[in-house]
């Protein structure tokens, strides 16, 4: 029996003519991309004209469209997991189920649930000096969204958006990760099955044609995906003025305040362990590094373990703990880990029981590395896990200053003064206050980075808004007084402005 989360639901409104997709068996390899420049132009001058043509989206036509995806996604949700497995190696279809379906079906169930009132006109009030008129902000699609996704979530971080530029009345055009063709294939399949060329598009190709895509004169283009790679897709979209939302990473500090009890480290280990191993540490809001008070670090290496051994015993058969998804990527890792040790950092390797695929990593701490070590500088995006000891919490925020600003931050404390002074002198994207992670999946809460982390932020009513232009409209009242403003100036006007500025 398959998960809950890929029943195929029936509800809601549809249109005439539509049928719901076909299950698509799995396919383990990609075709060959065809997706030319050329071809890119053409497929962006149709959903241009589609979205000049019909500015105005109806609510049933949105509904109507978040219903398609989400039937896709419920009816060929086991094909899409064993894509994604394929891709990496190693990764269980319930890891994609709770990392991926879990998030993104909440997101389209609260857009479905929010669309209507968040589309209406939104009435403001207009100041003394302007009235009898009225004002108002209209709410309306931005016209065509770009998106390009990553390939460590390559469903929920690409359909996620998709969700909220459909609610928002957008037509869309996504260019999935060539790190992931077995799933980017399967996906282009089932979204041209299942929705017209002129409402959402699937293109898939390397490097060239990313860079042909971010190029495009789209309303809005939203990259998910390195730091180093958002810089040159925020070059390209400069070039015709595209706004553009980057979701990057970084390296997001993990604070355990000495306010945390011996008691206490067991729990604060698991959920530490859980929010770094998670997809092997290829998360982009995974901790990043860890702050511990001095004189705890057999404390903590010894709970980590333990944490390991809970979260992946050798009964499971090992699919829980993914691998790493190239062998490039982990031979990265593997040379950050032998520099740390060269210069002299202590380095613990966490052996998983049964772990057996050649990409999967072993569970690494790496106790005061060089500060200006690759492994410090660098986003990690594995299962590597440096630790910083400190004295005093003054330090734990010079340190995290002294660094670009990350896309997460972490606590760990029953110290609600330390916890405030942490949250009142850093910033970061987001924050986890004694767990890890789960500040992503609160759909109420935006989501995004700051500086080299990112710029913009989706989810809930925010993420609407950001594929949304916000038309201001002022009406005019016949009984208007704005002659009065008008010149030529004299005794009147200075009057009228003297009352005005004194009353402002």
């Amino acid at each position: 029996m398959e998960p809950a989360l890929y029943r195929l639901r029936t509800s809601g409104p549809t249109m005439q003519g539509m049928t719901a997709p076909q299950q698509t068996p799995f396919r383990t390899k990609a075709p060959a991309t065809t997706d030319t420049p050329l071809a890119l132009d053409a497929l962006f001058a149709a959903q241009h004209r589609a979205s000049r043509h019909m500015v105005d989206v109806p609510l049933a036509w949105r509904l109507e469209r978040l219903e398609r995806l989400s039937a896709l996604i419920d009816t060929h949700g086991p094909a899409l997991a064993d894509a994604v497995a394929a891709d990496f190696g190693v990764r269980s279809r319930e890891l994609t189920d709770v990392a991926d379906y879990f998030v993104l079906l909440a997101t389209i169930g609260q857009l479905k649930a929010q669309c209507a009132r968040w589309m209406k006109p939104q009435r403001v009030s207009t100041p003394m000096y302007l009235q009898p008129a009225k004002a108002y902000i209209q709410r309306q699609p931005l016209g065509v969204v770009g998106i390009i996704g990553p390939w460590n979530y390559p469903l929920q971080l690409t359909l996620g958006p998709l969700a909220t530029a459909l609610a928002a009345g957008n037509r869309a055009m996504i260019k999935p990760s060539e790190l992931t063709p077995c799933s980017s294939a399967l996906l282009a399949e089932l979204v041209h099955r299942s929705f017209s060329p002129d409402e959402v598009v699937v293109v898939q190709g390397g490097p060239q044609v990313a860079q042909a895509f971010a190029s495009l004169p789209f309303d809005h283009l939203m990259f998910t995906g390195s730091t180093a790679v958002g810089r040159k897709v925020a070059e390209a979209a400069a070039r015709n003025l595209t706004p553009t939302t980057l979701e990057l990473g970084g390296k997001s500090p993990c604070i355990v305040d000495a306010s945390c009890s011996v008691a206490d480290m067991e729990q604060v280990a698991l959920k530490i362990a859980h929010g770094k191993l998670i997809n092997a540490g290829q998360t982009c809001i995974a901790p990043d590094y860890l702050l511990l008070p001095q004189g705890r670090e057999a404390e903590f290496e010894q709970a980590f373990a333990l944490a390991v051994q809970r979260l992946f015993p050798a009964t499971s058969g090992r699919t829980d703990y993914a691998s790493i998804l190239t062998d490039r990527h982990l031979a990265r890792l593997q040379a950050l880990v032998d520099e740390a040790r060269t210069d002299g950092a202590r380095v613990v390797e966490v052996p998983v029981s049964g772990a057996s695929h050649a990409r999967q990593m072993a569970p690494t701490l790496v106790f005061n590395p060089d500060p200006h070590s690759r492994l410090m500088t660098e986003e990690i995006f594995g299962p590597v896990l440096p630790v910083l000891t400190y004295g005093q919490l003054p330090e734990v925020v010079s340190l995290i200053n002294a660094r670009s600003r990350p896309l997460a931050l972490y606590w760990f404390g029953t110290d609600s003064t330390a916890q405030q002074q942490v949250l009142r002198q850093t910033v970061s994207g987001g924050v986890t206050i004694n767990d890890t992670l789960l500040h992503i999946a609160h759909h109420h809460l935006p989501f995004g980075g700051v500086g080299e982390s990112g710029w913009g932020a989706y989810h809930g009513e925010v993420g609407f808004l950001r594929f949304t232009q916000q038309k201001p409209v002022l009406v005019q009242s016949r009984w208007a007084m704005g002659h009065l403003f008008y010149p030529p100036y004299g005794q009147r006007f200075q009057r009228l402005m003297g009352l005005l500025k004194r009353w402002l």
